[in-house]
């Protein structure tokens, strides 16, 4: 495809998809959600450092404060099992920063299915047909990945949660 293509097909500027493409810019978490939905591909696939057929009888293991970091303004993650191809599910750990739903420019949604756990702190958990819900350590929340949502901090410092998405 040219740029113009992957732009149209992933709504994303050319100009940011040739940043990316040239490693002057790394892309949000919000772009690679883009991105692998403009190019019909998993989620999973574009962490991975190689692509094949999924093996059997597989594991992973994430030892405390490892995982590759993506980081947005309101979300700091760490992608867990990262070396993993063709996974079914994308689990992180994320520190809530957003302190106000203002903090997101829009809510997203996507394909799939999402599950929250709180580890730390407290959350509001906002979705576009619901109204917030406040989750405190041990609290969780599954959701249809399709419904616009977004997760604020309500805490005195930032939440952490244990975040997994589906494809």
């Amino acid at each position: 495809w040219t740029l113009e293509e992957a732009a149209r097909r992933t709504g994303l500027a050319a100009s940011t998809l040739s940043k990316i493409e040239n490693d002057h810019m790394s892309p949000t978490f919000d772009v690679v959600q883009r991105l692998a939905s403009g190019f019909d591909v998993d989620i999973t696939e574009l962490f991975a450092a190689s692509s094949g057929e999924r093996p059997s009888g597989r594991r992973s293991i994430t030892r405390a404060n490892e995982g590759r970091e993506m980081e947005t303004h309101v979300y700091a993650h760490k992608l867990l099992a990262a070396e993993l191809v063709q996974k079914r599910i994308l689990p992180f750990v994320t520190t809530v920063k957003a302190r106000s739903i203002e903090d997101f420019d829009e809510w997203k949604g996507h394909e799939g299915e999402e599950f929250v756990y709180v580890l730390d702190g407290e959350v509001l958990f906002f979705t576009e047909h619901y109204e917030p819900d406040r989750l405190g350590p041990g609290d969780c929340i599954y959701i249809d990945s399709g419904m616009k949502h977004a997760c604020i901090s309500v805490s005195e410092q930032d939440a952490r949660v244990l975040w997994i998405n589906t494809g």
